[in-house]
């Protein structure tokens, strides 16, 4: 009876060092991750944890099915909140002048007939959020609030509560700000990669105005991956049908289980309203951002040092390939990470880290998603054989390539263009050194194959059928026997990347 007591009284001891213990460590993971900022031992948001969930809640009746999408709702609006911007731009006020035409703007010195200093205007605009941590972090998209000069927001509980911006990210369309206040509660940030095509979603934000703050609307994920929407720099859209209009911009996509698995950032329409075609930033991509904005400040990205494009099926046949299959490389930057690891121009990037390429889009992504120094692994193939290249990334540089200014077009030869030497004329026109080594594209029919493949005047022809370009002769000895129909495969230089283009004349 005593060894009895005696054990029991061991085990009571047992699990209240256990119980003590863990109330201990999680105190400190609190503490760690709550003032990190003030202790200099983390700089990451406090993120929300999951805790409990209904994804597999049972559905028996029409109730419970209602029931589970209430649940939800009421789970994750309180996490979404409304955001004002207001924006001070000088409004031109017109003089005398404008009456009497131009020619006295300028004599007394107004330009356009107008003056600088007209009156200050300050335009309003509005959004969605979504709180991410306790400590007051909030996922939004960058259109929302770039430029503003003053932010604020509304919370669930009416509270209006002044914003400032921790970071930005235009490439993604993304950005964090934050507020210093208590009783907030964030959203559980989940897995974006699981989610599947088909999966129920619901879409929160305040739609046309604040009267219809925290607007819920469900639908299912219409698809994932998507790119060249022309939205952002990196774009790996999720597609849904849920409702999505102006004003839901930065608003939260959320699962069946309550969790942010996307940031509303635009519809595709005709008419300026819903359509049934949103997109949304993954979840994933956000957090990645979230966490390098409150970091540091900006996002840094992997640079592999070259240009990349998608492979058709014309360009498949130029590159004897069977199927159109992975990435084609195009320009390898010298002295870039690529070019240190051998990589070539006419490469094939079949994998990026074990992970099939599909597109020019996703190997963009996957690139940047990894920080600078990263070592990764490529599979190409090159001429038929397939190799392994290991590649260092280095960071991404953080400038941008003027716009090409696009030269008149005039009509072509049968080719469906006309090429030239590299004359001093034609150089001045192009705006490049004259070299008549080099075979420049001088005129092209719009209307033609060529046209449309997407060669413009200003190109360099760097190769025709794989076989290099040195000269006019030798261009012309190249192409002199092709005929209607036959597919022709260019390789051309267009400032300073190269780019392939495969179209039957």
């Amino acid at each position: 009876m005593n060894k009895n007591r005696t054990s029991l009284r061991s085990l009571i001891l047992v699990f209240a060092g256990i119980a003590a213990g863990a109330l201990i460590f999680s105190n400190v993971e609190f503490t760690l991750s709550g003032a990190g900022s003030m202790l200099g031992l983390s700089s990451r948001p406090n993120l929300a944890k999951a805790t409990d969930t209904i994804q597999n809640h049972p559905i028996r009746t029409l109730s419970d099915f209602n029931e589970a999408f209430v649940r939800i709702a009421e789970s994750a609006t309180p996490s979404v909140v409304t955001i004002f911007t207001e924006t001070t731009v000088s409004s031109p006020s017109l003089t005398p002048f404008d009456f009497f035409g131009r020619p006295f703007d300028e004599f007394f010195n107004f330009p356009h007939g107008r003056r600088e200093n007209g009156r200050k205007e300050v335009l309003r605009g509005l959004g969605s959020g979504v709180i991410v941590s306790s400590d007051g972090y909030i996922l939004t998209n960058n259109h929302v609030i770039d430029k503003a000069d003053a932010i604020s927001i509304r919370t669930f509980d009416n509270r209006k509560i002044q914003a400032r911006i921790v970071g930005k990210d235009p490439k993604t369309d993304l950005a964090v700000i934050k507020v210093n206040a208590g009783g907030l509660k964030p959203i559980v940030i989940g897995n974006s990669d699981r989610l599947r095509v088909g999966e129920w979603v619901i879409a929160i934000g305040s739609p046309l105005g604040e009267n219809l703050a925290r607007t819920v609307t469900q639908g299912i994920v219409s698809a994932k991956g998507r790119a060249n929407v022309g939205l952002a720099d990196y774009e790996d859209f999720i597609q849904t049908d849920a409702a999505i209009n102006p004003g839901n911009s930065g608003g939260a996509l959320v699962n069946i289980n309550g969790e942010l698995v996307g940031i509303n950032t635009a519809i595709a329409s005709r008419t300026g309203g819903f359509e049934g075609i949103g997109f949304a930033v993954p979840s994933n991509m956000a957090q990645k951002v979230l966490t390098s904005l409150v970091r540091s400040g900006k996002v840094t990205r992997g640079y592999l040092g070259v240009s990349i494009q998608d492979i058709d099926e014309n360009i498949a046949k130029g590159l004897q390939l069977r199927t159109a299959q992975g990435v084609l490389v195009g320009t390898v930057i010298s002295g870039g990470p690529a070019a240190k690891a051998g990589m070539k121009t006419g490469d094939i990037v079949l994998e990026f880290n074990d992970r099939k390429m599909e597109n020019s889009a996703e190997l963009r992504n996957a690139i940047a998603s990894f920080a600078p120094g990263t070592t990764v692994k490529l599979k190409i193939l090159r001429e038929g054989a397939q190799k392994v290249l290991s590649v260092r990334l280095e960071e991404l540089p953080d400038r941008r390539q003027a716009a090409v200014e696009e030269p008149s077009v005039s009509a072509g030869s049968s080719l469906g263009f006309s090429a030239s030497s590299l004359n001093a004329k034609l150089a001045e026109r192009f705006r490049m050194k004259p070299d008549v080594s080099k075979v420049v594209v001088a005129g092209i029919d719009p209307s033609g194959s060529a046209y449309k493949a997407g060669l413009r005047t200003g190109d360099i022809i760097l190769s025709v059928d794989r076989k290099p370009v040195s000269s006019l002769a030798q261009f012309t000895l190249l192409v002199k026997n092709k005929k209607a129909g036959e597919l022709l495969f260019l390789l051309v230089e267009r400032a300073g990347s190269r780019i392939y283009f495969a179209f039957n004349l």
